[in-house]
């Protein structure tokens, strides 16, 4: 444990200046500076908070988030806020139960009290008012949003808590350790592909297969760009390539604890330094299947009937909106269809008639929440499809429900069908 510099107007903020709440933020942010030998703190542009849905939060949460705010704590940059449990305006309708919506509504309430925008997505990155620019301090805690903005934009984050998140917007600043630092950027894996890696659901089963290797290093892909359309400059609506990294750095954080990776000759800094970027120790990975990822992530085979396919986590971008109702058009659903979204995203697709195509199919175009952080088994929810390996990981240890895994054409042919249907293709 070393100690800080703070500087003049930070060690005022310390001793109580704006206030206890205020205070209390800079206590936060100092002490973990203090445990990780930070030097000093940094001025952030932005901060993305999670742990918002009431599934996490519970009693205890709420009533934290209502005592902060009570001491007259405001954010002092942009704030977004992470999916909540339901779908703020139509949770009734929906059918979540009242005594799970009154809290979810009381803690949102106490983060717009803070100043917080309630945006309840995890993807900030795809709204243009608030995509990161390369270089840019931030203090996100959404951990597939931590690997985008590292990995895809080049800014720098660490992988925040929570309450770590909302103190660094209620102060501007966090501690300056980890990935904040040039150094420690560098790759601790070199990865081989030696298979095809063509559809998202290849993507997220390589992110197992990768991160449950690597944990909480720094993978370099010295091949993968082979596999992957141009990145292009503006990616707010996701696109061919957005949608697979989107899933790729999702399914790393949550299979290992990934919050950067390069992809050499494609990402920000893989562009610059190359191999300059690895580490005099990094190990070598060769990926020759994907078979081990797909195993895991398709966890219930013998599983035919469905009761919900779910598309969107992280949550959908526009571009998958578009493949889902290009390929609904016309359709009629058997089974339930959550594609979830953010809610600004949902209204630039009503505007191109998208959530139209998907709601005469049957489908519900969901925003503000995802079936990971719903209590979605008090829906009647027991048997699930996705193609995105993070709902995979997550959703049966979360939720208790099975499982199938597979491309977005099987989804959503799945929730044409009602049932499970063989491999169709590499969408």
């Amino acid at each position: 444990m070393t100690d800080l510099n703070l500087t003049s107007e930070e060690q005022a903020l310390l001793e109580g200046a704006a206030g206890p709440g205020v205070q209390r933020a800079m206590e936060i942010v100092v002490a973990l500076g203090r445990i990780y030998g930070a030097a000093d703190l940094v001025p952030v542009e932005h901060v993305q908070i999670s742990g918002v849905s009431y599934k996490n939060l519970g009693d205890a949460g709420v009533a934290f988030l209502h005592e902060w705010a009570g001491q007259g704590a405001k954010v002092r940059v942009p704030t977004t806020l992470n999916p909540a449990g339901m779908e703020l305006a139509r949770w009734q309708e929906m059918g979540f139960d009242a005594e799970f919506a009154r809290p979810q509504l009381a803690a949102i309430d106490a983060f717009v009290r803070m100043g917080v925008v309630p945006t309840m997505s995890c993807t900030p990155y795809l709204f243009p008012n608030y995509a990161p620019r390369r270089g840019a301090h931030l203090a996100w805690a959404e951990s597939s949003a931590v690997v985008w903005a590292n990995s895809v934009v080049g800014a720098f984050t660490n992988r925040e808590g929570g309450p770590s998140a909302l103190a660094a917007a209620i102060v501007g600043r966090t501690a300056r350790y980890g990935y904040h630092l040039p150094e420690q950027r560098r790759a601790t894996h070199v990865i081989e592909i030696r298979c095809p890696v063509k559809s998202i659901a290849d993507f997220g089963a390589l992110s197992y297969v990768v991160g449950k290797a690597v944990g909480d290093g720094v993978p370099y892909f010295v091949d993968l760009a082979s596999w992957l359309p141009p990145l292009p400059d503006d990616l707010t609506e996701g696109g061919a390539a957005g949608d697979r990294l989107k899933t790729l750095g999702a399914g790393l954080a949550a299979y290992g604890a990934v919050a950067l990776y390069h992809i050499e000759g494609y990402t920000p800094e893989a562009r610059d330094l190359g191999r300059k970027l690895l580490s005099s120790h990094a190990k070598r990975l060769v990926v020759e299947s994907l078979d081990e990822g797909y195993a895991v992530m398709d966890a219930n085979p013998e599983t035919t009937e469905i009761d919900l396919v779910t598309i969107g986590c992280p949550h959908a971008s526009l571009s998958e909106l578009r493949r889902v109702a290009e390929r609904l058009r016309g359709e009629r659903l058997r089974a339930r269809l959550w594609v979830t979204t953010a809610r600004l995203t949902r209204e630039r697709a009503e505007a191109e008639g998208l959530v139209r195509i998907i709601e005469e199919a049957g489908g519900e175009v969901v925003a503000d929440t995802c079936a990971v952080v719903a209590p979605i088994r008090g829906l009647g929810v027991r048997r699930m499809a996705t193609n995105a390996g993070k709902m995979a990981c997550y959703a049966p240890m979360h939720s208790g429900v099975e499982m199938r895994y597979g491309t977005l054409d099987q989804c959503l042919e799945a929730a044409i069908r009602g049932s499970w249907p063989k491999a169709l293709s590499d969408q």
